[in-house]
């Protein structure tokens, strides 16, 4: 399998679902943004009465399904209050890295569709004023958005048509350098739907199949742990595609793909990670087996949910993860290429 020629497509990918904003909760820009292309490739999709998106994939073998996901929501703020000087104080959607998030660019959107651009910040921002600059917690009692609209109270604020409960989302910040490195915010997990959806492109460009027929979901609430609660019970199987950790005394890193043996919810299918490592070693893929245990993802929630079927993960290495991330796209394509042997996609 080539997918060196696919790296242009990967990249239009990932910068189109990370110009959708879609914090947990808020994802129809990310969903109408994938929907768009696969239906653009020719493939049939539904929506989940919860928003999920399911891509349906003919395979050699029509009367069996087996499933992938990725989870298309991010991490995120919400509007928790208005102070009488005008600031917009939070609350977190998700788990996103508070610190690394003091100076960063955001948008506020309001419910009647307005966009107003701010600033994340801390409470003491300037260190002409404040003795705590430095040292005040980056944390949400302590930080604030500074809206780029001429208010001065929570009343200025309120005619602008910005309220509690409004979403605020932050700037990507999406690269690919010359070395080739992805480096952005919510590579976990719109590089793995990245690499989904480039999955399919290569699909429809080739004429390969998967094995059996294939649904493929987006998920869209994976980072408040509910997203995989309503896969279809007809899965006989289920590979999740998030992302690896990296750091501390795991063998991942930003260049291999993770097979994640155990997360905090317990050990994935024996079968299918023996199957899953075979693979790699078969046809030189680099990747690595790791046990995450501050990790969880879509499996464990369709588990509990009763999903009768053996469930495994893997993903791209990232760096920093629910901060300002990165990864390699040999990590990416090394992805790309074992879940594409693990379907045994090919022709007829």
């Amino acid at each position: 399998m080539e997918f060196q020629s696919y790296i242009p497509v990967l990249k239009e990918y990932v910068h189109t679902l990370m110009a959708a904003d879609s914090p947990t909760g808020f994802t129809r820009r990310a969903t109408d943004a994938a929907e768009g292309l696969a239906r653009g490739m020719g493939y049939e999709t539904r929506r989940s009465r919860k928003g999920n998106l399911t891509i349906l994939v003919p395979g050699r073998d029509g009367t069996r399904t087996a499933g992938l996901c990725a989870h298309v929501d991010t991490l995120g703020l919400m509007v928790r209050s208005i102070t009488s000087k005008g600031e917009l104080l939070f609350d977190r959607i998700g788990g996103p890295v508070l610190p690394s998030l003091d100076g960063e660019y955001c948008r506020i959107y309001t419910r009647d569709g307005r966009v107003y651009t701010g600033t994340i910040l801390s409470l003491s921002p300037a260190a002409h004023v404040f003795d705590d600059t430095a040292t005040r917690p980056r944390d949400c009692g302590n930080m604030y958005v500074r809206i780029d609209e001429k208010v001065s109270s929570d009343g200025d604020v309120r005619a602008l048509g910005v309220e509690v409960g409004d979403y605020i989302c932050f700037d990507t910040k999406t690269v690919f350098t010359e070395s080739g490195f992805l480096k952005s915010r919510f590579i976990d997990d719109k590089g793995s739907s990245a690499i989904l959806l480039t999955l399919l492109r290569w699909l429809r460009d080739t004429g390969a199949r998967p094995r059996c027929n294939l649904e493929i979901t987006f998920t869209v609430y994976e980072e408040q742990g509910h997203g995989g609660a309503t896969f279809s019970p007809y899965l006989e199987e289920l590979l999740a595609v998030d992302m690896g950790c990296v750091g501390a005394d795991l063998s991942c890193d930003e260049y291999h793909v993770s097979i994640c043996a155990k997360d905090s919810a317990g050990p994935f299918d024996y079968d299918m990670v023996t199957q899953l490592s075979a693979l790699a070693r078969e046809y030189g893929i680099p990747a690595v087996l790791d046990v995450y245990p501050h990790y969880s993802s879509d499996v464990a929630v369709a588990w509990k949910a009763g999903l009768d079927a053996p469930a495994a993960l893997i993903g791209p290495g990232v760096q920093a993860s629910h901060g300002m991330e990165r990864t390699h796209l040999e990590a990416m394509l090394g992805t790309l290429e074992l879940t594409a042997r693990y379907l045994d996609c090919r022709g007829e």
